[in-house]
């Protein structure tokens, strides 16, 4: 089969060649990649390559296509069913022909929307999910409307989703950031009631919009910059959740006595340690394919960058590593 992989650190790394099929596990399915999202997490574990390999290492941790084949202990799928899904970072990617995914992190795709629009929506959706719902013991069933959640890097691709998981399925009053006057659209579009800038004094903002604390806070980015703000803004008893490494340690003394909690998001921890709860994923993206079919939700989806090419790849992740991408960017191998 058709692959791409990097060699090394370099964008320029990125190349095509030919492998062969991968094997089954008895959980996997075997999918005929027909388009591809890339994402942050694509650049960073390129970054992450201490040196040149001899076999190149096959990104991608967005998909969408077709089931081909089947393991021996698959029970959620069959062959023809139309599918997508983020994958396992440990594992060979989705920047292929095919690929080989364990079913139970793999959702039926949307039905109503385009190639372009679905494969936008796995991986961010997922963590996005996990942050609110599962973090944050945010109540789907609008419990918790009314509530204020904070959400830093608003027009992030987990922000766009967050943004609106927040706001039209847990009723939450949203504050996101945002800097730049296209970000701060973004951010509008999908549904914020309030946006701050991350880059200026958030305890100020927040106070000339008559809030003193918040309930919920997502760290999206920079968790070192924001972390003193964010202790100092979450309520009695809140929750903070973060998707970022901070790289040194960070001072949580202040959530002491306001028993507030402090928690990490790893999309990738269900598929990698095998936690008893991976079964998960596959629900949470059925629900995001119901979602985005009833217009509840929309795709993040904003460029497509063409047909999945070793070229084209390299563009893709030169626009995340230029750090002013909003929404996501898709590359397509084929139309369904």
């Amino acid at each position: 089969m058709k692959a791409f992989g990097a060699y090394n650190n370099e964008i320029s790394s990125i190349t095509e060649f030919e492998k062969d099929l991968p094997m089954l596990r008895a959980h996997d399915l075997l999918i005929q990649v027909d388009a591809i999202s890339v994402n942050p997490v694509d650049t960073k574990v390129r970054q992450g390559i201490q040196e040149g390999l001899d076999s190149p290492k096959i990104l991608g941790y967005d998909g969408y296509g077709r089931v081909v084949k089947t393991g021996t202990e698959t029970h959620l799928f069959n062959i023809g069913d139309l599918v997508y899904w983020a994958g396992d970072v440990t594992r060979e990617g989705s920047n292929s022909e095919f690929q080989a995914v364990d079913e139970r992190i793999v959702g039926n795709a949307p039905s109503k929307l385009s190639v372009e629009k679905a494969v936008a929506m796995p991986l961010t959706s997922l963590t996005a999910y996990e942050l609110i719902f599962e973090k944050l013991a945010v109540s789907t069933e609008e419990v918790d409307a009314g509530k204020t959640i904070l959400i830093i890097n608003g027009a992030g691709g987990v922000g766009s989703i967050a943004i609106q998981l927040a706001r039209k399925i847990a009723g939450l009053k949203v504050i996101a950031t945002a800097s730049s006057p296209d970000s701060i659209a973004w951010v509008k579009k999908m549904g914020a009631d309030y946006v701050i800038n991350h880059h200026e004094d958030l305890p100020k903002q927040l106070a000339s919009l008559g809030l003193d604390s918040v309930d919920y806070i997502l760290i999206l980015n920079a968790v070192n910059q924001h972390i003193d703000a964010a202790t100092r803004l979450i309520a009695p008893q809140g929750k903070i959740a973060n998707i970022v490494e901070p790289g040194r340690p960070i001072n949580l003394d202040r959530l002491a006595h306001k028993s507030a909690s402090f928690s990490f998001e790893w999309m990738f921890t269900k598929a990698v340690s095998q936690t008893a709860d991976i079964e998960s994923q596959h629900r949470i993206l059925d629900q995001i394919s119901a979602w985005l079919d009833e217009g509840i939700i929309e795709s993040t989806f904003t460029q497509n960058v063409g047909e999945l090419t070793a070229k084209n790849l390299q563009k893709a992740h030169q626009i995340i590593e230029d750090g002013h991408s909003i929404g996501k960017l898709v590359l397509v191998n084929r139309k369904n």
